[in-house]
């Protein structure tokens, strides 16, 4: 047994004082005369013998209340055995505060519970006890570090973007293990478990030395009405004109008794609102139309007024009015009518068609270069798509149909060792749609299952060097692309092995054909629409072309600057702001010299859907000697078994001191008594 206050026992003198209140305060017998003898069968006496045993037992009653209530204040403990090594063992705590721990459970939210819950159990803590307090955003310390300071850690701890899993927590206390020297942790586990970030099974790679203590803090209620998603209907935002942007929101758990309310404003300014009825199911799907008035990069937000959660209830969309994006079609032949009613449909993009024998001097300025129907490319074209790849162009390809190959191959092999190898003039229809591609993954939210692909009625077949990257964003049953992309140098090149003719086949009018000239011009220029998850690991494409190692580019916000992870892509560069960034909010993108950027970092929406671990189910698979699962009474302590864990000796001696008080009083209303009606 041991005391957390020792110095507390000192007041063990204390008991003296009864023992010399009873030694000095003996009752003295005096001889009491009565007129009559008549009066003394009324006279009830007690014998030596029997007030004796009585004081005795209120001296014995007065020397245990002291010693209980000595003992309460001193503060004893036992240890179950386990945490009695000589080794010292790692005390970690890892408070999850993470946005789902905001939920109430009564009247507080489910962290300032575990906050109370942990914060005992440090002041409770044996004399001497060092802590290292772990979050969803990082380590307070990186050395174990004392009580009191970790108490005031606790209570500094507030809720975080960062969602946090079990395996990174565990990463982390391994690697403590190491850093502090110590053979074994125990990891006291304050969370909501959730499904998103608790393993249904413990990884036995990460659980070797470490027992884990479970502490589950879960709410009452489930429900919860969040914004999934939201995109606009075109690639490019236009002045003066109505936008769309489709919303996707989820409700989960209990419908609300009143429906929520949409709004979407722009740059501060409410644009449109919608009220949204769950009754029919827990998914709805929303069009909001709206105008802006200007050029430049407008900051819009989507916003519900759920008060469950409040930390998904905002979804923003950094996009750019006016891009000006450059195209530049040379035709060999007539104009193309689908390629002019693709970019002619919006105002943001400039739109030049010229001869293919009369190609501008200037054509840096073009983000999309595109080659329609032609049967020729001779070497001084091919260096010239050379050149334009080289400087991170992007360049389209729709060739006309001809038997001779071999004016066509001339300078598609100076462009990147790409030839046409004949003509299968079977009509087939597209049965590979690239998920990974990213014409692909910016134009689907979710590839549906029975989406209609392009027919070919003829298509030339195409071969291509290890060098040219080819990569098949519509393919044939046979392997045949209808449509690849190739990189072989900084910017990209598209070809189809069609004409862009309705003759040819049904893509030009199919779904794919306008959106993909759009991603593909958009790519070089950096993209118009941002809108980033948090923790995401896709990159943001952005052309700077001045980024480099000694001139960086910044992410930028309220009370942040930060170096994102990057590296050059073509003729710009990549940034993985989800990777650097947690907190949900508008930030600006620049390079010193450099364009400014401005993107949409959202919530990451794991902890949206409040789905948990039911407990029994986890006690039945996190089992073993290194597995302790505990309860947080509503008091704020623990309760459980598990090495190093206090017992609260504390509150026993409090009882024992009031039933010795109380027998106390017994005894002397009882000597009272006797002693009236003695008189």
């Amino acid at each position: 047994m041991s005391f957390l206050y020792p110095l507390f026992l000192v007041a063990g003198v204390s008991l003296v004082i009864p023992v010399l209140i009873h030694l000095f305060n003996l009752r003295k017998y005096k001889t009491v005369l009565f007129p009559h003898t008549r009066f003394l069968k009324n006279i009830q006496l007690n014998s030596r013998k029997q007030s004796q045993i009585r004081y005795k037992a209120l001296l014995a009653a007065r020397l245990l209340f002291l010693t209980c209530l000595i003992l309460a204040f001193a503060q004893p403990f036992v240890n179950n055995g386990e945490g009695s090594s000589t080794d010292p063992r790692l005390q970690v705590l890892y408070l999850d505060n993470s946005n789902s721990m905001g939920a109430k459970k009564g009247a507080r939210s489910l962290l300032e519970i575990a906050k109370e819950a942990a914060a005992k159990q440090v002041r409770g803590a044996k004399p001497g006890t060092k802590f290292v307090l772990l979050t969803n955003d990082e380590p307070t310390t990186f050395h174990a570090e004392p009580a009191d300071k970790v108490y005031e850690q606790i209570q500094a701890v507030e809720l975080s973007a960062t969602p946090g899993t079990v395996n990174k927590v565990m990463a982390m206390t391994q690697t403590m293990l190491q850093n502090e020297s110590s053979k074994k942790a125990d990891l006291y586990y304050y969370s909501d478990f959730q499904q998103s970030g608790f393993a249904a099974a413990p990884p036995k790679e990460l659980t070797e030395h470490i027992t884990f203590h479970g502490l589950p803090v879960q709410p009452e209620a489930v429900e919860n009405i969040y914004i999934d998603t939201a995109y606009l209907t075109t690639p490019v935002l236009q002045a003066e004109k109505s936008n769309y942007v489709v919303v996707h929101t989820r409700s989960a758990g209990k419908a609300p008794k009143e429906n929520p309310v949409l709004n979407l404003s722009v740059n501060g300014q409410v644009k449109s609102a919608a009220s949204l009825d769950f009754s029919d199911g827990a998914e709805r799907t929303d069009t909001l139309n709206f105008q802006v008035s200007g050029t430049g990069w407008q900051q819009i937000s989507l916003t519900l007024n759920d008060a469950y959660q409040r930390f998904d209830d905002t979804f923003r969309i950094a996009a750019r009015c006016a891009p000006n994006l450059s195209v530049l079609v040379l035709n060999e032949g007539p104009l193309n009518p689908y390629i002019q009613a693709s970019f002619r449909a919006y105002n943001g993009f400039r739109l030049n068609q010229a001869e293919i024998s009369a190609i501008p001097a200037d054509r840096k300025q073009y983000n999309l270069i595109i080659l329609n129907g032609v049967t020729r490319i001779d070497e001084t074209m091919g260096k010239m798509m050379a050149d334009a790849l080289e400087n991170g162009q992007t360049i389209c390809i729709f060739p006309g149909r001809t038997n001779n190959l071999q004016q066509i191959n001339e300078g598609l092999k100076l462009a990147g060792g790409i030839s046409f190898t004949g003509i299968d003039t079977a009509m087939q229809t597209a049965s590979l749609l690239q998920q990974g591609s990213a014409l692909v993954k910016d134009l689907f939210e979710q590839i549906p299952d029975n989406v209609q692909l392009p027919v070919a009625n003829w298509h030339y077949v195409i071969n291509a060097d290890l060098s040219a990257n080819q990569q098949t964003v519509l393919g044939f049953r046979n392997g045949d692309p209808l449509l690849a992309r190739y990189t072989p140098g900084r910017g990209q090149l598209y070809i189809c092995a069609t004409s862009a003719d309705i003759q040819s086949g049904n893509f030009p009018g199919s779904y794919f054909f306008t959106p993909f000239l759009y991603l593909m011009a958009t790519q070089n220029g950096g993209g118009s629409v941002f809108a980033v998850a948090a923790g995401s690991k896709a990159p943001t494409y952005l052309a700077l072309s001045n980024a480099s190692e000694r001139n960086t580019l910044h992410v930028i916000g309220k009370d942040a600057d930060i170096i994102p992870p990057q590296k050059p892509n073509g003729a710009g560069i990549d940034v993985y702001v989800g990777q650097a960034v947690q907190q949900p909010g508008f930030y600006v993108l620049a390079a010193t010299g450099s364009d400014t950027t401005q993107v949409a970092l959202n919530q990451n929406k794991s902890e949206s859907i409040p789905a948990f671990r039911d407990i029994a189910a986890l006690q039945k698979e996190w089992t073993g000697k290194n597995v302790k699962w505990m309860t947080i009474t509503d008091g704020g302590t623990l309760a459980g078994s598990g090495p190093d864990f206090n017992f609260p000796l504390w509150k026993v001696c409090v009882i024992l001191s009031l039933v010795m008080l109380g027998l106390e009083t017994f005894l002397l209303t009882r000597t009272k008594f006797s002693g009236a009606s003695a008189t």
